[in-house]
C-alpha cells in the first residue's frame, strides 16, 4: 500500500468522498454529520492523505490541527471493494506516526454511535483509543462518540 499526500483532485478520490458523506446521511440526522466535504478537507489546518495499491485507490483519511498539541482524525473511509484488507489499520498507523511528528501530545476523533459505525469504534479502540466528551467545536450527541488517546 502507498499513503500519498493529496488527492482531493483526482476524480476517483472525490467520489469516495461523496459517497462518505452519503453513508454518513444514511446513519445520522444532519445536524450530526460531522464529516467533512471537499472544501472542508482544503482548509489550511488540514492535511489529507489517499491510499493506493496498482493503480487502485483504497482509501483515504485526514488530519486536522486543533491547536499546536492536539490533532483530530478526519475523513476516514476504505474504498467498499477493499474492506477487512488493513487499509484503515494501515492509515491509522500512518496517521499517528504524523502526529506524533508534529509532536502532538494528544489524537482525538468523532464518530458515530450507532451500530454501522461499530467497526469503526473498535479499530480505533484497537489504537488506543478510549471514549471521552466533547472536545474542539463538537457539544453532546447521542449520535456521536468522541475518543482520544495520548501520543
Amino acid at each position: 500500500m502507498e499513503i500519498r499526500l493529496g488527492g482531493l483532485d483526482v476524480p476517483v478520490v472525490i467520489r469516495l468522498l461523496e459517497e462518505h458523506l452519503q453513508s454518513m446521511a444514511l446513519h445520522s440526522p444532519p445536524e450530526s454529520i460531522h464529516a467533512l466535504d471537499l472544501a472542508g478537507l482544503q482548509r489550511p489546518e488540514m492535511t489529507f492523505w489517499s491510499v493506493w495499491q496498482d493503480g487502485d485507490l483504497l482509501g483515504c483519511g485526514a488530519l486536522k490541527e486543533l491547536d499546536g498539541r492536539q490533532g483530530e482524525i478526519k475523513s476516514m473511509r476504505t474504498a467498499a471493494a477493499h474492506l477487512r484488507k488493513g487499509v484503515a489499520r494501515r492509515l491509522m498507523v500512518h496517521l499517528i506516526e504524523e502526529a506524533r511528528r508534529r509532536s502532538y501530545e494528544r489524537l482525538s476523533l468523532e464518530t458515530g454511535s450507532m451500530e454501522a459505525f461499530a467497526a469503526a469504534r473498535n479499530l480505533y479502540a484497537s489504537f488506543g483509543f478510549m471514549e471521552c466528551g466533547p472536545f474542539g467545536d463538537y457539544v453532546l450527541d447521542p449520535y456521536s462518540v468522541f475518543m482520544t488517546r495520548e501520543l
